[in-house]
């Protein structure tokens, strides 16, 4: 599903315009990411949690070359399922 077959799942769901549905998903995205940046949890009861994960910087090694090579610390976002969520899933 791409955003913008979402937007239109949004509008006909609530009775919104596109527009509409356009801005309320793009405000949900927005306060999403800004909460992360500042590195809290999101969590939608019966979705999941948007959280960040912590990489430690570490050596690796350049496949091509075999050349050893340092890898520096890094954040990136995670996304844990819910329990709801799964059980929606497997049925």
């Amino acid at each position: 599903m791409t955003k913008a077959e979402l937007i239109d799942k949004i509008a006909s769901g609530a009775g919104l315009s596109k527009a509409d549905a356009s801005r309320a998903l793009d405000t949900m995205l927005d306060a999403i990411k800004s909460t992360l940046k500042k590195g809290q949890k999101v969590t939608l009861v019966g979705f999941g949690t948007f959280s960040v994960s912590k990489r430690k910087a570490r050596k690796g090694r350049n496949p091509k070359t075999g050349q050893s090579i340092n890898i520096p610390a890094s954040k990136s976002p995670k996304f844990s399922a819910g329990k709801a969520l799964k059980d929606a899933i497997k049925k």
